[in-house]
């Protein structure tokens, strides 16, 4: 785990420009200076990131969202009083003297969040300024939850890693565009639907399929090696079956007890107890995937009712893709 120094030296990497790889709640974030076009460029070239593809900025608090947006709407405070420190992000127009538009893909918006993580709090206070992190692996591949998957995924690539251990959701934060004439989610994530219109005082649309111009919205996005393939519990039997059949090597992630019986062959993944777990460890259970060597990963999703659902079940459509 790091300590008060890590942050110490994480912090005068980024001042220097450099890289530097930090927890958060959802997933652990790879940051650069925001106002920072020459650390933004390395960002984008280090992450593998398309030019146009826009990184949330992370601010220590909900005062910035004045400080790094301009002309922001009160639903924006209203969000953010309500929902930071936490997994929401809020778009709003950029102030151009504070975000570069490299991060934004040259876009008069910027996606702003407070992350609710000790260590990432602490960085983010000591630093001052916004910092620009996606998640901490190359572009559209498994996004990291623990201090290890960002070592394995970039290596030298990243200044300084700290570690605040396992993240405690497990998939990214909800994004939330303000800046239209009606709100809309861009992403599901660790806040729900029902929670932001209850906020905003109106129903929110979701635009979350297609071209949408939102970090992680791409129809191909969080994907593991393996070829994922969502089913319907009464239908892995079958599937299992017409997988060995053809030779390939299946394997499962599912709620316990979902599944009353496995085929023979399968290889079953340490199965989540609850939702929250599901979120929790689905990132890890993609990545435990590839170690297996399996060629096909069924997975039957938890229900969408809630956000964690919801965010579960898009992330795995995503990495079907």
């Amino acid at each position: 785990m790091s300590s008060e120094s890590d942050v110490a030296v994480a912090v005068d990497a980024l001042r220097a420009g450099e890289l530097v790889a930090f927890p958060t709640e959802t997933v652990y974030g790879l940051g650069a200076d925001a106002a920072n076009p020459e650390a933004v460029q390395r960002l984008f070239a280090v992450k593998g990131r398309p030019a146009d593809h826009p990184v949330i900025v992370h601010v220590a608090r909900p005062r910035q969202l004045d400080e790094l947006g301009r002309d922001v709407p009160d639903a924006a405070h209203r969000l953010a009083d309500a929902f930071w420190p936490g997994a929401l992000t809020i778009v709003v127009e950029r102030n151009p003297g504070r975000v570069v538009a490299r991060v934004t893909g040259g876009r008069a918006t910027v996606g702003l969040r407070v992350p609710d993580h000790p260590l990432a709090r602490a960085l983010l206070e000591a630093f001052g300024g916004g910092v620009a992190a996606p998640s901490a692996n190359r572009f559209g591949r498994v996004s990291p939850t623990t201090a290890q998957h960002v070592r394995a995924d970039l290596g030298d690539d990243v200044r300084v890693v700290l570690d605040g251990g396992p993240c405690r959701v497990g998939v990214e934060s909800t994004i939330v565009d303000v800046t239209g004439a009606e709100p809309a989610i861009l992403r599901l994530g660790g806040v729900g639907r029902a929670e932001v219109e209850r906020v905003v005082g109106r129903p929110i649309r979701l635009r979350t399929r297609g071209e949408v111009a939102a970090p992680g919205a791409r129809q191909s996005h969080y994907a593991p090696r393996v070829a994922v393939e969502v089913v319907d519990a009464s239908d892995v039997d079958a599937r299992a079956r017409a997988l060995t059949a053809a030779g390939r090597r299946g394997g499962l992630l599912a709620l316990a007890d979902v599944v009353p019986e496995y085929p023979d062959g399968l290889v079953v993944l340490d199965a989540p107890r609850d939702v929250e777990e599901f979120a929790h460890v689905l990132y890890d259970r993609f990545r435990a995937a590839d170690a297996c060597g399996l060629d096909v990963l069924l997975v039957v999703n938890p229900s969408d009712a809630d956000a964690l659902g919801a965010a579960v079940s898009d992330r795995v459509w995503r990495a079907s893709h």
